[in-house]
């Protein structure tokens, strides 16, 4: 080997500065990168195995008061009392066995009747904060569920009218949940039950045939079970229009396939503009071409768990529901022949069960917050296994204008369509205030605050703060033309209160995604969000990001941003809200 040039050697020496600064500052770009939480769980299981406690568990919790540290453990309580011992007293045991401060631990305090309390070092957020950067929108994607399915179903809405608002609440609570989903791995089947059997789409062609009689005699009787709203009147125009006055005698099949073809197409679109794409549109009508209805219903005979009374069919549910008090049986074929809705649902998810999904979730509205245990009961009557059904019971919304709530109905002549909503406070808006509350908790939207063009509009402020770091980004391409192409980054320099508390809660990311799609609550994400950006809203009116004078501070503090632009887009991403560069 030949004997090396001077700037060689300048050359090798600096590569060496700069790997011993990187492995000072744990960028771990050369092996498995660190989970603190992981970490920590560890050296807390040596402990107790230490002291003398048998396959422990450990929980860890992020403490509310900064104050209070990084990562708090309450495993001295949990276990104290099994071995004889004062918890405060074993939580400085433990404590003692964890042999602190290592290199990623500062130190640890006992709280209260024994809580402890960690303090992790600022190397490790510098480390994470090169990840955040490296990764960009894949921070905060989990593996958790790789090579699993799942199939979401929701709206569902029967195709007799618009989407109204009643609607959307839970059809943003499906996007917003589907993405979840898929953030933590899973593959996610979008599916909407087409619902066009039964009553409620004869009384759809009744009224059609009723605004189409109307144009030529104004005089004629409207059901008075009919569908009101102005797009009956437009079905019929249409068929006023192509057909004239021919219709007057015709079968009732033509008004309905009118108006559940208008009606189903009205639905897709609103779905469309709302950025909803579903990937199976599962028709009832099936259940009952494929024999499936029918098979169902002889099988509940077969085992005896249904019976005739009153000329119709009803189901055991007193004896399936063993644990709900005041369970009765339940009508499954009226004596008219028709089924009720229960029926063809137990068919629809046993349908769904043969498909082979790891994870089934439907999302109802609280009025169905009884009936689907009669549907999941059924099921297991008949020994399907329920356990990887879901169902999340959404509560209802009360829309404010002016101060006064605004009544909506499907068979009133004031409609106010999810597609008026969206024209009216735009996508994302309408997107994020549906989810913005835990789906179990009523909502009260105020259509006031929505359109609300400030950042006094829960939605606007946070993208302002994308929007913000965006515009702090171009700003710094012109100030520092090289900061693009910028090679090490001296994390060391973020040593300000507000840059640590910015950093510390860019790391949670990751587990904010598990957490909120442990218990499909996507608000949780919002909740998050809001807390990222007060953090970088204090980082930056207390710390010059951009100093001609002062390069590789502001490279570091830059980073920082762009950490928290990255967090902020992918957060809104699982929302499902848009990441303006500029507002």
């Amino acid at each position: 080997m030949g004997i090396k040039s001077l700037n060689d050697l300048r050359t090798d020496i600096n590569h060496i500065a700069i790997y011993k600064k990187e492995q000072r500052w744990g960028f771990f770009k050369k092996r498995k990168k660190l989970d603190i939480k992981q970490y920590v769980t560890d050296k807390f299981k040596n402990a107790l195995g230490t002291l003398g406690v048998q396959e422990p568990s450990v929980i860890l919790e992020r403490p509310k008061d900064a104050a209070h540290g990084d990562v708090s453990c309450n495993a001295a309580m949990m276990y104290a009392k099994k071995l004889g011992r004062n918890p405060k007293d074993f939580a400085e045991a433990i404590i003692e066995q964890l042999a602190l401060p290592d290199e990623y631990i500062t130190k640890a305090t006992v709280a209260g009747p024994g809580f402890i309390n960690l303090f992790i070092a600022d190397k490790f957020y510098a480390a994470k904060l090169a990840e955040i950067n490296e990764l960009k929108g894949n921070f905060g994607r989990l593996n958790d569920n790789a090579g699993k399915t799942a199939n979401l179903e929701w709206v569902s809405a029967n195709p007799t009218g618009e989407l109204h608002t009643g609607h959307g609440r839970q059809t943003a609570l499906g996007k917003a949940i589907a993405n979840l989903l898929e953030w933590t791995g899973y593959k996610v089947t979008r599916e909407y039950y087409y619902n066009n059997a039964g009553k409620q789409m004869d009384n759809l062609a009744k009224s059609v045939y009723a605004r189409y009689r109307q144009i030529f005699e104004p005089e004629y009787e409207f059901p008075e079970d009919g569908y009101a709203g102005d797009y009956v009147k437009e079905i019929a125009a249409i068929l006023d229009k192509e057909h004239g006055d021919a219709l007057i005698d015709a079968d009732d099949k033509i008004f309905r396939e009118a108006g559940e073809n208008w009606c189903f197409k009205s639905i897709r679109q609103t779905l469309h503009n709302f950025g909803i794409t579903h990937d199976i549109f599962f028709n009832e009508s099936s259940l009952y071409e494929s024999g499936k209805i029918t098979e169902t219903l002889e099988e509940f005979k077969k085992r005896g768990l249904s019976y005739e009374k009153d000329g119709a069919v009803w189901l055991k549910t007193s004896e399936l529901l063993k644990n709900k008090k005041d369970a009765a049986d339940k009508v499954i074929v009226k004596a008219t022949g028709e089924p009720t809705y229960r029926l063809p649902d137990m068919a629809y998810h046993i349908d769904k069960v043969k498909r082979g999904y790891d994870l089934i979730i439907d999302i109802f509205g609280a009025d169905h917050g009884d009936t689907y245990k009669e549907v999941l009961a059924g099921m297991e009557g008949l020994g399907y296994d329920t356990s990887k059904i879901k169902v999340i019971i959404h509560q209802m919304v009360t829309f404010v204008q002016d101060g006064k709530p605004v009544k909506m109905s499907k068979r009133a002549d004031n409609v106010y369509t999810l597609n008026d909503l969206i024209e009216d406070i735009g996508v994302d808006v309408t997107q994020f205030f549906f989810v913005m509350r835990s789906a179990n908790t009523h909502l009260e939207f105020d259509i006031a605050l929505a359109r609300e063009q400030s950042d006094k509009n829960p939605v606007f402020y946070l993208q302002y703060a994308h929007a913000r770091i965006c515009s702090i980004l171009r700003n710094a391409a012109e100030v520092f033309s090289e900061y693009s192409s910028a090679g090490s980054i001296n994390y060391s320099l973020l040593s300000s209160p507000e840059a640590i508390s910015l950093m510390k809660i860019l790391t949670v990311f990751p587990e904010t995604v598990a957490s909120a799609a442990a218990t499909y609550e996507p608000h949780k994400i919002i909740t998050y969000l809001n807390e990222v950006a007060e953090n970088y809203h204090r980082f930056y009116h207390n710390n010059r990001v951009i100093d001609a004078e002062a390069k590789e501070l502001s490279y570091a503090r830059l980073k920082l941003c762009e950490a928290a632009r990255i967090v902020l887009k992918n957060g809104f991403d699982i929302i499902g809200i848009s990441a303006p560069e500029r507002m």
